[in-house]
């Protein structure tokens, strides 16, 4: 009963090998590297992470520079305050994104994946802590392969404390782009306050953002690393569409570089029968996904160009050119192209469009944010009373206008209507609205009996600020006539 079947024949239980269907996770233990791509990666985590860390405490006009207010339903940018009628500019802001990504792909790979992606920067970030807690790749082995110690405790706990500190901060940061960091700060801080409601009580939201942020980052840049670049990001898929023969991609220079082998630094390599690369294996031990570059390019391969700069320090102490793992194409690789070739063959069709259409929707956002109005008005007809007769003289229609005062200076705003000769504002002629708020204003429109007929007769509202007629809006409406 235990037998299986295998071409007509039985095969004993005792041979049945079981096949398991998800490989098990293998522990990647990165050595550090240093050098010119390196520098390069760290140049952007202390870029983004400036931007990231400090702009809610930047100030702008009195209040938080950067800040989307969910609540109020008013999202600051520096000097510009935009409204969810504005959600074109999310739209436009994201197809950017996404066709600057393809326009870096096509040209040179993954850059985005290994220099600016939060998950990089922040396992980058990790992993530094990791090498000053608890050493460098075969100290961390070691420690590992060892018995728990006080030692080895302590080592663990100080890691893992102050993995849990910056994921914290990074979850009350990012936080605080929603809730007024001061106020957020205020409110973290009366948390432990020991007076009873000596300062504003943290929200419950608030709090699970934080923790929920918090931990996404401890887990992903902790835990999962290469995983989630591996197996979570639907990218790593894809890239491989936007690639062609003339992108520039991290590649091993097969031709210089076999048959590889062990060798004497002083050693002639042609003597021996043998290529440039010297089998050290140093280009796996800096990776952070533990791929092998001379395995050929992979999904794996994140772009970070640890390998190349690994290799270049081996090639740099056996004498030998650099390049042996470097960034080029399989066109060049191939052909033996110069740079300048490169660099030519990288003007391809492809990368044109891309570019004139990202310098396009671009310019027309640019456009649109220069020349956007500060005032915004909405006409909303008042349905219970379509229209009525006053004082047996006058036809008589209610409005609602929704003024948006954009700018945050108060101003005061005059209210005009025309399309008939009699047509006037009966009452609200002017109102004063405070910077970056909105008001439903009610406004009458009378016209004199007779000066229309009966039926719907086109008018136009016209709001201007008193104090610069420039600003000014327009709105068309109706005017009933029963």
């Amino acid at each position: 009963m235990n037998d299986l079947p295998k071409m007509g024949k039985l095969i004993p239980a005792e041979e049945v090998v079981e096949q398991p269907l998800y490989e098990g996770r293998r522990e990647i233990y990165s050595r550090a590297v240093s050098g010119w791509f390196a520098g390069w990666r760290w140049a952007l985590v202390i870029l983004t992470q400036l931007v990231f860390y400090g702009g809610p405490w930047l100030v702008w006009n009195g209040r938080q520079a950067v800040l989307f207010d969910l609540v109020a339903r008013k999202f600051y940018i520096f000097g510009m305050v935009f409204w969810p009628q504005d959600f074109i500019y999310l739209t436009g802001l994201l197809v950017v994104s996404a066709l600057s990504l393809f326009l870096f792909t096509a040209v040179a790979g993954r850059l985005w994946c290994g220099f600016a992606c939060p998950q990089t920067v922040y396992t980058e970030i990790f992993m530094w802590i990791e090498r000053k807690v608890e050493g460098d790749r075969w100290a961390r082995m070691r420690l590992d392969q060892q018995p728990m110690s006080a030692r080895k405790l302590g080592r663990k706990a100080a890691k893992h404390g102050l993995w849990a500190a910056v994921s914290l901060w990074t979850g009350f940061t990012f936080v605080g782009y929603f809730t007024p960091i001061h106020q957020l700060t205020a409110e973290v801080a009366g948390l432990f306050a020991a007076v009873p409601g000596g300062a504003p009580t943290l929200g419950a939201w608030e709090i699970f953002w934080i923790l929920f942020y918090g931990f996404a980052t401890y887990g992903n840049a902790g835990w999962m690393r290469e995983q989630v670049c591996k197996y979570m990001c639907p990218y790593a898929r894809f890239q491989s569409a936007m690639f062609d023969p003339d992108t520039l991609v991290i590649t091993y220079d097969r031709e210089r570089g076999e048959p590889r082998g062990t060798r004497a630094r002083n050693a002639d390599a042609k003597s021996l029968g043998l290529g440039n690369c010297t089998d050290c294996g140093l280009c796996v031990q800096v990776c952070p996904t533990g791929i092998d570059i001379r395995d050929g390019l992979q999904y794996e391969c994140i772009g970070c160009a640890a390998c190349i700069d690994g290799c270049n320090q081996v090639m740099a102490r056996m004498g030998y050119p650099k390049g042996l793992i470097r960034y080029t194409t399989e066109n060049a690789l191939q052909r033996h192209l110069t740079r300048r070739q490169i660099l030519a063959r990288s003007l391809r069709p492809r990368v044109m469009i891309y570019t004139a259409i990202l310098g396009a929707i671009v310019f027309a956002i640019g456009f649109s944010l220069y020349t956007r109005e500060p005032l915004k008005v909405d006409v909303i007809r008042d349905r219970t009373t379509l229209s009525r007769d006053v004082d047996g003289r006058w036809v008589e229609n209610i409005y609602q206008l929704q003024i948006m005062n954009t700018q945050e200076v108060a101003h005061r705003f005059i209210i005009h209507a025309s399309g008939a000769k009699t047509l006037t504002v009966a009452d609200t002629e002017s109102v004063e609205i405070p910077g970056a708020s909105t008001r439903m204003v009610p406004v009458r429109l009378r016209i004199e009996k007779g000066t229309l007929p009966f039926g719907s007769h086109k008018i136009e509202f016209e709001v201007t600020a008193a104090d610069n007629p420039a600003i000014v809006a327009r709105e068309r409406s109706i005017f009933l006539v029963r």
